[in-house]
């Protein structure tokens, strides 16, 4: 299923070139330029406040956006680039990518836990300790998970759930090649303690009995 793609509302600039960039940020627009696609390039104003917000949210450059501008047909864009004051480590222009539908893309996909309440692990006093909640995956921009899911229903104590084990929408696959940790059930502290405990002891018995 595909997930919602965010919103991003832009405008259209009548000019280009550093006069006309400069005209927008004393507007309270950070200028930017849509290219690719089999199109001209279009360029664009953001509102200041807007893209500080986007920004701020993460992941700004990994995430798909349908961008709106007045006049234009909506279109399926990626952030290549966010050009930054080098003092004030402000936006100053954007750089954004036309996607075909059939487009590959690495996009951040949240992770849905399933079952945490009838896991035997959890049961039994574990702790589920969640490594990512979100996993990179390269994705066709026309079939964008909204998430995928892990089922915790059959987890003991120690158990672990890697990327391998978890069943990827159709055509995605992950960013990173090692088969890497999403989530474990850990044992309660109590526990670990004692089995601490337990073995100080067993090793104590152990050397008294060399001694002898």
């Amino acid at each position: 299923m595909a997930g919602e793609i965010p919103d991003l509302v832009a405008e259209a600039r009548t000019g280009t070139g550093k006069g006309a960039a400069r005209q927008a940020r004393r507007e309270g627009k950070v200028p930017g330029i849509v290219y690719g696609g089999g199109t001209d390039p279009l360029p664009i104003q953001v509102p200041f406040n807007e893209l500080i917000k986007r920004l701020k949210a993460g992941r700004f450059l990994a995430t798909l956006f349908n961008l709106k501008v007045e006049g234009e047909d909506d279109v399926r864009v990626i952030c290549r680039s966010v050009q930054r004051d080098v003092v004030k480590d402000l936006p100053t222009h954007i750089d954004l990518m036309r996607l075909k539908r059939t487009s590959r893309v690495n996009l951040f996909i949240p992770v849905e836990f399933l079952g945490e309440e009838e896991a035997p692990g959890i049961k039994k006093g574990g702790f589920l300790t969640i490594v990512r909640p979100e996993v990179e995956l390269r994705v066709t921009a026309g079939d964008i998970p909204e998430k995928i899911t892990v089922d915790l229903s059959a987890l003991e104590i120690g158990d672990t759930v890697t990327i391998s084990s978890v069943d990827l929408p159709k055509g995605a696959r992950p960013t990173i090649d090692r088969d890497f940790v999403i989530a474990n059930i850990s044992a309660p502290s109590t526990l670990a303690a004692g089995d601490d405990a337990e073995d100080g002891e067993e090793g104590e018995a152990e050397e008294a009995t060399a001694e002898e």
